[in-house]
């Protein structure tokens, strides 16, 4: 649930002001926005009973952070929180969400700004990828979105694979020496580097374990490390206890590597208590989707990924390349 925009209608056009950096201090007025907005957006698209319950301050906190210089707001009339965009920027990879405008304020050509100003924010920014996640099934999302010259690309498919321990256990980052972090965290860097250049996970990984979200599991061999995947176990919404493990970053220089990955994933889920992994692949990865159904992964959600035009998101080199546009 990256975005949620739609066509309201009033008699007179608000007064709206922004952007606005945002702060921790702004996260319930965040929360109403973005229940409302995605609120009213299931009930458009025919979904009467549902209701979209708050995030939770943490994942807040991560995607304000994460975000940092593009995380921005936009003020209505009464100074109230009306839109919203969280910007990031992960080296030449750039992406929206979430972000949403409270439906009262829609049809005025407020959610065009909320959107073009993230874009523009990161062509200044020098990303070479510019691009979002929306519902595919929601024809005035892709319509919307369609009209600001981003074009459609490959479905982003989550799945979950349960929780179960492995035959051995391989290195996390939070039991990795203070001492040695660096180093490893380079050989991370190198490995993505190398299989799509530009991309760069460092700062994700260095805030998830600042901020207790979660941890990443490390694949190495000697000195040279084969693969890792960041991932966070704190609950996305606020209140619910942990049930999954949701994979943000996966990057493995082999299809087995992967594989590997992935079972590693399911052990610590399953030592930290959580009932399954959650991991978004888009549908260019076929024979890494094909891989975790025939494993028994189920398939929970789709997600219909847009670049920007003139900002596509490129194929890896080699390998495998997971980079989740959502929180």
């Amino acid at each position: 649930m990256t975005a949620a925009f739609g066509r309201g209608w009033r008699n007179r056009a608000p007064s709206v002001s922004g952007p606005y950096h945002v702060t921790m201090a702004d996260v319930p007025a965040l929360n109403g926005v973005f229940t409302t907005a995605f609120t009213d957006r299931y009930r458009r698209d025919g979904l009467l009973g549902t209701h979209v319950p708050n995030l939770n301050a943490a994942v807040w906190r991560f995607a304000i952070e994460d975000a940092a210089d593009g995380a921005l707001l936009w003020r209505g009339e009464r100074d109230e929180v009306v839109a919203f965009n969280m910007v990031h920027q992960s080296g030449v990879e750039g992406w929206m969400g979430p972000l949403a405008l409270d439906p009262s304020y829609q049809g005025h050509g407020i959610g065009k700004t909320v959107v073009q100003a993230g874009v523009e924010w990161l062509a200044r920014s020098g990303a070479r990828v510019i691009g979002l996640e929306t519902m595919p099934r929601t024809m005035d999302n892709v319509g919307f979105y369609s009209s600001l010259g981003f074009v459609p690309q490959p479905l982003t498919v989550t799945v979950t694979v349960e929780a179960a321990y492995a035959a051995s256990r391989v290195p996390v980052l939070s039991r990795v020496p203070a001492g040695e972090r660096t180093e490893l965290l380079a050989r991370c860097g190198l490995l993505l580097r190398e299989l799509q250049p530009g991309y760069d996970f460092i700062r994700e990984i260095f805030l998830t374990d600042a901020l207790s979200l979660g941890d990443t599991i490390l694949l190495t061999d000697g000195d040279t490390v084969d693969g890792f995947a960041l991932c966070h176990t704190v609950p996305l919404v606020e209140g619910r206890a942990r049930e999954e493990v949701r994979v943000l970053k996966l990057v493995a220089r082999t299809l087995d590597h992967a594989d590997l990955l992935v079972t590693q994933l399911a052990d610590y889920a399953r030592r930290c208590g959580a009932r399954r992994v959650a991991i978004r692949v888009q549908s260019a990865f076929s024979d890494v989707y094909t891989r975790l159904i025939a494993r028994g992964a189920r398939v929970r959600w789709t997600d219909l990924r847009m670049t920007a035009a003139g900002y596509p998101e490129p194929a890896p080199r080699s390998g495998v390349v997971l980079s989740n546009w959502e929180i």
